[in-house]
């Protein structure tokens, strides 16, 4: 790590997602129910890392993870990682197999099915994982990685270990029943940045007994509860709101021609807090979140190269 650098953290699943009958672009191939099935490298954590790394610089921002280093799987994600230039700290944990999503495209966009009880799910906290948490200026996390006892206590000691003044920033990314009432109120505790879209904010809400059906009012009831300082509230295609404790402010979405939406939310947070640590003000901090996810739609998989012309925005 290169001292005093922006150091960004992607903590929790690093995955493959596999896409049936899938066009493009692909690293490898397996039959799944006899369909032939493209590998893209996803996990929100890690989409979170690559594309703030593209932006901001990639030799410090980090994937922390988990694989099984002798699986097709995990040896394939030890390529695409380096083919990315991706920094890591992904143990081998043998008794468990690397992390797959079985991805959907549908007219109400992606649907997942993902793999239970995998390597990521098992993640160890090691000296260096908590050597890059006490340098770290923003870390990225969900709920997925914490549906199980060991990864949640990873993903909180490195919480814990961040610096008063980290980014940290909970993409809450409601996925199957892989989320609980717990897991959702110990992350809000943790986080001073909360990202969640129009889908899940109800879940939420009925959760926790906030009634009320304007979005800004849910998310500042949430913010004054658990002290959050700011919300990224996503609505697909129709835009995305910023709230803060003394501003408000909305962009519509920009219209492209979507291929696909897989890791686009991932990216808009990730262009969200690299335009924050450059101290960038809110509307171009909004703005390049804005063109950032909109790029990523229009490529196959959560993880396309950025166009010079967004990256040099942030020079």
């Amino acid at each position: 790590m290169e001292k005093n650098k922006n150091i960004i953290v992607g903590i929790g699943e690093c995955l493959f997602d596999l896409f049936p009958n899938s066009a493009g672009n692909h690293s490898g191939y397996i039959l799944h129910s006899g369909i032939m099935t493209g590998y893209e490298l996803g996990g929100a954590p890690a989409n979170f890392a690559y594309h703030a790394g593209q932006l901001l610089g990639k030799k410090n921002a980090f994937v922390i993870s988990a694989r099984n280093d002798k699986d097709y799987e995990g040896m394939l994600l030890d390529t695409e990682l380096d083919r990315r230039g991706i920094q890591r700290i992904i143990p081998s944990v043998a008794d468990y197999c690397t992390g797959t999503v079985i991805v959907s495209q549908t007219d109400n966009g992606p649907q997942y099915l993902i793999k239970e009880d995998v390597a990521y799910d098992h993640i160890p906290f090691t000296k260096e994982m908590e050597a890059v948490a006490t340098e770290a200026t923003a870390v990225c996390f969900g709920t997925l990685a914490q549906r199980c006892s060991m990864s949640k206590s990873t993903i909180q000691r490195f919480l814990d270990a961040t610096p008063k003044n980290c980014l940290k920033i909970f993409d809450i990314n409601l996925r199957q029943n892989y989320f609980v009432r717990e897991i959702i109120e110990d992350s809000f505790k943790r986080c001073n940045i909360l990202k969640l879209n129009n889908d899940e904010l109800p879940v939420v809400c009925q959760m926790f007994g906030i009634n009320d059906n304007e979005p800004e009012v849910c998310c500042r009831r949430i913010m004054s509860l658990w002290g959050i300082d700011t919300t990224i509230f996503t609505c697909g295609a129709e835009g995305s709101y910023i709230f803060s404790h003394n501003e408000t402010s909305y962009k519509k979405s920009k219209k492209v021609n979507v291929v696909s939406s897989v890791g686009a939310g991932d990216s808009f947070t990730a262009a969200f807090c690299a335009a924050i640590l450059k101290g960038r003000p809110l509307a171009e901090v909004r703005q390049l979140a804005v063109e950032v996810s909109a790029y990523v739609c229009t490529q196959n998989g959560a993880m396309p190269e950025l166009p010079e012309e967004i990256v040099k925005q942030l020079k």
